[in-house]
């Protein structure tokens, strides 16, 4: 009768260490290792402090765009420069004349007749008579208008108006041109030309014309 051979019997105090295949090992927990820890990124409605956010970013988004405005405080308005004044010698007889003359030559070196006003001292000059008898209102229109030479005297003065050349005519008394210059003087923006006698000229220039 043929021998059936024994299966091998494995006895538990033989047993070793078993050969596991590598995927089937379970690998052993690995143990945390002290250190920052990685920020996980913020989400919606994530309790914290908001992320800053850049200021170029902010800027173009929440402020309005800036307005073009003065760089530094505003310029003072430019002071009026002071008139230079021409003397004419001229009697008080011959002023109004010597007064024509001038007003010619500003017209000859292209001066417009609007930037020229004649004042006397003494006695209307015959312009402004006539002008005045057709009444205050229409004398005073042309004034306005500004396209013309204006005459007028010194009781009128104060109601006139700037212009670039102011021409006297002292043809009265001396105190009548002490009250007259300073307020031609004040008038005339480039030029004033005074017509009558120069001593008496000069002392009223000098008192502060």
């Amino acid at each position: 009768m043929p021998l059936i051979p024994e299966e091998p019997q494995i006895h538990e105090s033989a047993q070793g260490p078993r050969a596991t295949p590598a995927s089937g090992r379970t690998a052993p927990t690995p143990r945390p290792v002290p250190g920052p820890r990685p920020v996980a990124p913020s989400r919606p409605g994530r309790p914290g402090p908001p992320r800053p956010v850049p200021p170029a970013q902010r800027a173009s988004r929440d402020a309005a765009p800036a307005k073009p405005g003065p760089s530094g405080p505003a310029a003072p308005a430019a002071t009026k420069a002071t008139p230079q004044i021409q003397l004419i010698p001229a009697s008080a007889d011959g002023a109004l004349d010597a007064a024509d003359e001038a007003v010619d030559l500003l017209l000859d070196s292209g001066r417009a007749p609007g930037e020229v006003l004649v004042v006397t001292t003494g006695s209307q000059h015959p312009w402004a008579e006539h002008e005045l008898s057709f009444g205050e209102a229409s004398y005073w229109t042309q004034h306005d208008a500004g396209d013309d030479v204006f005459y007028t005297d010194a009781a009128r003065l104060s109601r006139a108006a700037t212009r670039p050349v102011v021409v006297v005519a002292v043809n009265g008394a001396a105190s009548t041109a002490a009250s007259v210059l300073p307020p031609a003087h004040a008038l005339a923006g480039a030029l004033l030309i005074v017509c009558g006698d120069p001593q008496q000229i000069n002392a009223v220039l000098g008192a502060g014309v």
